[in-house]
């Protein structure tokens, strides 16, 4: 984790530690949303069906996508923070010889 002298340093970023956190509060709120639009979508089948049918699946449908979105973008994050920390590494190599 990251303690509370790392907020006053620049060596060490805290962002790839509480991406995490960040990742599972969107998987939270997406499934949360997910479930209300399936329940909407029940409800309005009882007025119309086809309409609440469709509704039910693209709510199925925006759970996944959702999922899948919020990793790829955790994913893109820490993949831009693990390349900065590489480069560093390159260039403290570049600075011995």
């Amino acid at each position: 984790m990251f303690d509370f002298q790392d907020l006053f340093q620049w060596d060490r970023f805290i962002t790839p530690t509480i991406i995490k956190t960040f990742y599972w509060l969107v998987i939270s709120l997406i499934v949360l949303f997910g479930i209300s639009g399936i329940f909407s979508g029940l409800a309005t089948m009882a007025i119309s069906p086809f309409r609440g049918f469709i509704l039910l699946l693209s709510s199925i449908a925006s759970v996944v996508v959702g999922v899948v979105s919020s990793r790829i973008a955790a994913e893109f994050i820490l993949i831009v923070f693990r390349i900065n920390e590489h480069l560093g590494a390159i260039r403290d190599q570049g600075q011995m010889r």
